[in-house]
């Protein structure tokens, strides 16, 4: 069990991240950057 701990406790960090990172509204801000890369590499922006 000691060996694991370290990566319990990351995956636990992880996760908190990922739910505070959602609660913000970053996937939409992601999504949006994510848009507009795709539109200047196929020259269309």
């Amino acid at each position: 069990m000691k060996r694991n701990l370290p990566c319990v406790l990351l995956t636990f960090a992880g996760a908190v991240l990922i739910g505070i990172g959602i609660c913000l509204g970053q996937p939409g801000q992601v999504m949006m950057k994510a848009v507009r890369i795709c539109m200047e590499c196929v020259g269309i922006g």
